[in-house]
């Protein structure tokens, strides 16, 4: 039987690692959208990370945010970490937890139908979905794959 043993050390304390992170509420409004596509890029750009495909995800996310999980007076929250192993975590927070998106219509939806923004999303991004909680709130993520750039 092979037996587990966790040793901490008491005398020296290793200095935590963080995770590059920026966060920020924004109104949930088209003015929000935008303000968040801009935010994002600057942020990549003070990371020395590529602003496409982020910029892209982020705008789309955001304008759902602010189109579908709209609540008078409640604002959504964007969140981009850097990821130990090299991935971009982009999410997006909003107070509508009853209304989750759905997964990416075909192409040839009809043209009045929504949903190409999401189809934009799956293309370019390496994983996204949705996670609820705490309530009424949701989370809309997306994952990019970075290799040599984080």
């Amino acid at each position: 039987m092979v037996e587990e043993i966790t040793r901490t050390s008491t005398s020296a304390t290793a200095p935590a690692v963080t995770e590059p992170r920026f966060s920020v509420p924004l109104s949930s409004t088209r003015r929000g959208a935008r303000l968040a596509r801009l935010l994002a890029a600057e942020q990549l750009r003070s990371w020395g990370m590529p602003l496409d495909p982020a910029r892209l995800i982020v705008a789309e996310l955001a304008a759902n945010a602010a189109l579908h999980g709209r609540v008078p007076g409640r604002s959504f929250r964007l969140a981009l970490t850097l990821t130990a192993p090299g991935t971009l975590r982009i999410e997006v927070t909003d107070t509508r937890g009853d209304r989750w998106p759905e997964r990416a219509r075909t192409m040839d939806a009809s043209p009045r139908e929504s949903g190409y923004g999401l189809l934009l999303v799956e293309e370019l991004a390496d994983r996204w979905g949705v996670r609820g909680g705490p309530p009424p709130a949701k989370t809309v993520w997306a994952e990019l794959d970075l290799g040599g750039n984080a």
